[in-house]
């Protein structure tokens, strides 16, 4: 694996647009950044902490999580959805229409023992948003199967990823566990055009592709002592980013991943 970016807290959350640029964010030390190919770094949100989930705007933008769910452009926020009682937004994807799908947090990613079990969220515009699921107890990683019907969602402390049936309206149903992680813990997830699901495993130091049926196709193991996320990107989508406790790594994928669409609320 290449390391691209390195000296942060822990990675999280990475996407790369059309031209090659790579958006992530440090939880701990907090911000949002971007690499461009020529390797120069910027910073595009400054100190935001607890960065789970972020995904690009079609007007330009990221759109991120954390205490709340927002869209910054050039400087400027605009709140897409604050809910009383969740702690934060972990998470976050796109379906095909632009509408976001967040993870949201009633119990501190950083607390142990017990916990309160948070919600998936679809967010149709600026604050409206509806409850696609509940009893979620550490929502995580969360992506589109190829056709989009179904919706898969890594729910971190149960060790497990959970897949849902998406109707046409946007709603989930049929709840089963589709995948137990052979080691470490459900994180950031992302598909394969062949309908294969990447986990990244936590404490597991690795990444792992299971088929669409579930079971384990690969494990790949991680040169970081925690693997937070991964996307895909490059010409091809076969480049395949991982984010890990200090640094932003790059290998190569056999099959193209999918690229999540841009917002559009």
């Amino acid at each position: 694996m290449e390391t691209l970016a390195s000296g942060f807290g822990i990675v999280e959350a990475p996407r790369v647009d059309a031209a090659g640029n790579v958006y992530f964010s440090d939880v701990q030390a907090g911000g949002v950044h971007r690499l461009a190919p020529d390797g120069s770094l910027s910073t595009v949100v400054p100190k935001r902490r607890g960065v789970g989930g972020l995904v690009l705007h079609a007007d330009g933008g990221v759109v991120v999580s954390g205490r709340d769910v927002v869209h910054v452009r050039d400087g400027v926020t605009r709140l897409l959805l604050a809910l009383d009682g969740v702690v934060g937004f972990n998470d976050l994807t796109t379906d095909a229409a632009g509408r976001v799908y967040v993870g949201s947090l009633r119990t501190s990613a950083f607390e142990t023992g017990p916990r309160v079990p948070g919600e998936l969220w679809r967010i149709d515009g600026e604050g409206r948003a509806l409850e696609v699921y509940g009893g979620v107890e550490f929502a995580n990683g969360v992506g589109f199967s190829p056709d989009g019907t179904t919706l898969y969602q890594s729910n971190y402390s149960a060790g497990v990823v959970l897949a849902h049936d998406v109707a046409a309206d946007g709603t989930a149903r049929n709840r089963r566990v589709f995948a137990c992680v052979p080691r470490g813990e459900p994180d950031g997830l992302a598909l394969d055009e062949a309908g294969g699901v990447w986990v990244a495993l936590g404490t597991g130091a690795a990444l792992v592709r299971f088929t669409p049926g579930g079971e384990v196709d690969r494990v790949i193991e991680v040169p970081a002592a925690f693997v937070a996320s991964l996307c895909f990107g490059g010409p091809d989508r076969r480049d395949l980013y991982v984010a890990t406790a200090g640094a932003l790594l790059r290998t190569r994928a056999e099959v193209p991943g999918l690229i999540a669409p841009s917002v559009r609320v």
